[in-house]
């Protein structure tokens, strides 16, 4: 029965540990939370208008407001947390497990919501609805309710790219952004198909059989010409790779008419590996180019450390895995069908082994729920929430909240250090031994912290232990 206990300390001992006043420490949080913010949306806002190619008037009249409305809305977040914090420990005469975490972040995650731009407020949600539902399955572990499955995050990106590639190869299956995303990444070639049935066409198969002899006697005659010489390793594999690309077979439904499907499984790997390989350099720029000053010897980790071909590991493979089986099944049955982007996508989701991530495969799982969700509001079968998304991103963030001071070991690391950046650490100081009372081990990752108090405003000064036993712990 921890869970239905209350603690009679004040919110002082309890929460904002760092001075005794409530309305002081609600206006701490929102100086700290207002500067942090203004500092995550100015240069947000500025490089999408940029990448959007943006007309001067926007830089004029739309920048500054939008940046200003976000801001708000992320101070509002973290200010009104404090706020309800004290006005539930008032009215109920103490705390309850509920109400410290989940109970306080609810209503302000709900007001600070309504502040922020109706365009935004869709992607916040699902940012939110995904982290809260990985906390809960961590919660649940934790709890022994259910047991984690090896690689299971894998399992999910299977699935998820399965239903993905169904409906990307499916008429009207996805629209705007998911559509285009998949587009770059796979290519226009994969572009929704039906069903074409491939009929006989012996003249067709005479001239690509030539063209692939002619091709292979060039590429033997240029080998032969060339035997004298000395070569490098380099050009035996380039010839080699044409050779290959040049002579393989395409199947007639295949829509990549300038190359065979060996040249186009190569080339799609080639491609995505490299952007791969980009994004993960460019991620690694601004803490190598604080370092290229004092230690440049680490400079050239930044383009051969092997944790810059992870990502681009996963993304060729892929697209390879993906091509080279519809490619496959194409062949095999002699018919194009968006049902094989059901096996190709699943095949595929296997890339996942080179770039394992949790935070990856929730997202794009949350996403797919909802594309599916509002495909079935279209055809009649769900209701329509006008406010879903605000009362789920209440219900989500507050869900965090709960975590990150009951039980911050359930809450994904990334974002309890977003957390301690928007607070100015102001988090950690919350005098988590007095919650153990509640049995989720809050004070487990703390290493025995205790706050400083001031004896003039502590209910119970014989239940505190003074001083503190070391720096405030930031994990």
């Amino acid at each position: 029965m921890a869970a239905l206990s209350k603690l009679t300390h004040n919110c002082y001992e309890v929460g904002h540990t760092w001075s005794p006043s409530c309305m002081q420490s609600a206006a701490d949080i929102s100086r700290g939370a207002l500067e942090v913010s203004f500092k995550i949306y100015a240069p947000l806002y500025v490089i999408a208008a940029i990448l959007r190619r943006r007309k001067k008037d926007y830089y004029l009249k739309r920048l500054l407001p939008e940046i200003l409305q976000s801001t708000s809305f992320l101070t509002a977040n973290a200010a009104l947390y404090i706020f309800f914090f004290c006005i539930l420990r008032k009215l109920l005469g103490g705390f309850y497990s509920w109400s410290i975490g989940f109970g306080s972040a609810l209503p302000a995650s709900y007001i600070a919501i309504l502040l922020e731009r109706k365009s935004r407020r869709g992607l916040l949600t699902i940012y939110m609805t995904n982290l809260a539902t990985e906390t809960l399955f961590r919660m649940a572990v934790t709890r022994g309710i259910i047991q984690p499955i090896k690689h299971g995050e894998v399992l999910l990106f299977c699935i998820t790219a399965s239903l993905y590639m169904f409906l990307f190869r499916s008429k009207d299956g996805l629209k705007g952004f998911a559509f285009s995303a998949l587009k770059f990444i796979i290519g226009k070639e994969e572009i929704p198909s039906h069903s074409v049935t491939a009929e006989p066409d012996s003249k067709r198969l005479r001239e690509e059989q030539a063209a692939a002899e002619s091709d292979a006697s060039h590429v033997s005659a240029m080998m032969q010409r060339d035997s004298g010489r000395s070569k490098s390793m380099l050009s035996y594999t380039k010839q080699l790779l044409e050779s290959i690309c040049k002579r393989g077979p395409r199947h007639r439904c295949c829509k990549h008419h300038q190359d065979n499907c060996i040249s186009y499984c190569i080339k799609g790997f080639v491609r995505m590996f490299s952007v791969g390989y980009l994004i993960q350099c460019c991620l690694k720029v601004p803490s190598a180019f604080r370092q290229v000053f004092s230690k440049p010897s680490r400079l050239p980790s930044l383009f051969y450390n092997k944790d810059n071909f992870q990502l681009g590991a996963f993304l060729g493979s892929f697209v390879s895995i993906y091509k080279g089986v519809s490619c496959l099944l194409r062949w095999l049955r002699d018919i194009d069908s968006e049902l094989h982007a059901l096996v190709a996508g699943f095949l595929a989701g296997l890339s996942m082994f080179f770039y394992k991530s949790t935070s990856i495969s929730m997202y794009l799982f949350s996403k797919l729920v909802e594309t599916l969700y509002f495909k079935g509001i279209e055809a009649g079968h769900f209701p329509y929430y006008p406010h879903a998304d605000t009362v789920l991103y209440a219900i989500s963030t507050a869900i965090c909240f709960q975590a990150a001071v009951m039980e911050v070991q359930n809450l994904r690391p990334t974002y309890w250090k977003f957390l301690l950046r928007l607070t100015k650490g102001r988090f950690a100081v919350m005098n988590r031994q007095l919650l153990d009372v509640f049995g989720t081990q809050a004070s487990r990752d703390f290493h025995g912290f205790v706050p400083k108090l001031d004896p003039r405003y502590v209910t119970a000064p014989s239940q505190m232990t003074l001083p503190p036993s070391g720096d405030v712990p930031l994990l």
